[in-house]
């Protein structure tokens, strides 16, 4: 009986390490369409973490030159980042903690690591709740604008189509619309959307997406904080701003009442080094009865934490199949493909990472 149960164990522990030393095996396979009639959307997680240590700055880097690499390759059409660009909007000594660097050169950082993309690639940046006031959304004043003004990338510069009003009063991108016209022709008006906007800027969005013009248009709204990681919307977070509305807010307000907005993209979330807990989505319907598709992502936790590497480069890879209603999502990492090395890690499969939608 022992010498069975032996076998059994060694039997068991041989299959368990064949298995492994297979799967390690696979050969790598870089990021292609699975339709060569495709086009690509690039989703970005938040960039804090990458910026607030000046050792991390260079990932950034990295991620922005995949993307520039890949424009033509993968189709790429549109790039969107979850927001919270920078770690403190408006700090001048750092405290070596929650990085080492000011806020000027954290700016300075996350602008340069898009000047690459710039007019190659439109690209819509929302603005966190660490891109506000001190450090942590005090007040609504932020140095987005300044480094991010209206003019930056001119391949934005077509597709913009209306700015909404920053707290001083004054037209600013950090809310703005961009009418995108897919390869397909499907019409596509995005709508960036500030931190836990305000009833005007709600009124604002709502305003532009009920306009004759754009009623056949698919709008998709890219926000800061929105869900959490069990799919569920954000209620509320105590944050000092007055007049600010999260992720229920903003789907019972704008989302769930409009007949034309069918996707919502979002950021904000993690947890140490937890994947899962930097994702989620969930499905549900508007006024007109179509779906709306709701996912959010994020990696500034992983790769060490808070104070680790900054995210280890992961970023989502959405195709847009000829169809005109399949989307296709993969998450997948430049810093772990740019080495034979971490080859074999670049692709995350569970099932939260790969999976695909379509739209209405």
């Amino acid at each position: 009986m022992k010498n069975q149960k032996a076998t059994t164990l060694f039997l068991l522990i041989t299959t368990l390490f064949f298995a492994h030393l297979v799967n390690a095996q696979q050969p790598y396979e870089s990021p292609k369409l699975s339709n060569s009639n495709s086009w690509t959307m690039i989703m970005l997680p938040d960039t804090q973490s990458y910026v607030k240590f000046g050792r991390n700055h260079g990932i950034l880097e990295l991620i922005t030159a995949w993307v520039d690499e890949n424009i033509n390759p993968l189709n790429i059409k549109m790039v969107v980042c979850t927001g919270d660009l920078v770690e403190q909007n408006n700090i001048i000594v750092a405290d070596s903690i929650n990085g080492n660097q000011s806020s000027r050169n954290q700016w300075l950082a996350v602008s340069r690591a898009f000047s690459r993309l710039d007019g190659k690639v439109p690209y819509i940046l929302a603005a966190g709740n660490h891109d506000f006031g001190y450090k942590n959304i005090e007040h609504r004043s932020t140095q987005y604008n300044t480094f991010f003004p209206s003019h930056k990338n001119q391949a934005n510069i077509p597709l913009l189509q209306a700015a909404g009003k920053n707290k001083t009063g004054q037209p600013s991108v950090e809310n703005a619309a961009y009418e995108f016209i897919a390869p397909n022709k499907r019409k596509f008006l995005f709508l960036n959307l500030e931190f836990a906007p305000r009833d005007t800027i709600l009124q604002w969005a709502k305003h532009i997406t009920d306009q004759k013009k754009y009623q056949n248009h698919t709008v998709a709204v890219l926000t800061h904080s929105y869900l959490n990681a069990d799919n569920e919307h954000i209620s509320d977070e105590n944050y000092p701003i007055k007049n600010g509305n999260y992720g229920k807010a903003i789907f019972d307000k704008l989302v769930k009442p409009s007949n034309n907005i069918q996707l919502v993209l979002s950021g904000h979330i993690g947890a140490p080094n937890n994947p899962r807990q930097h994702v989620g989505f969930r499905t549900d319907t508007n006024a007109a009865g179509k779906k709306i598709q709701q996912m959010v992502f994020n990696a500034q936790a992983l790769g060490g934490g808070w104070q680790g590497n900054g995210g280890d480069g992961w970023l989502r890879i959405l195709e847009f199949l000829p169809d005109g209603k399949t989307v296709k999502v993969k998450t997948f990492s430049p810093l772990f493909a740019i080495s034979p090395t971490t080859q074999q890690f670049a692709w995350r499969k569970a099932p939260y990472d790969e999976f695909s939608f379509t739209l209405d």
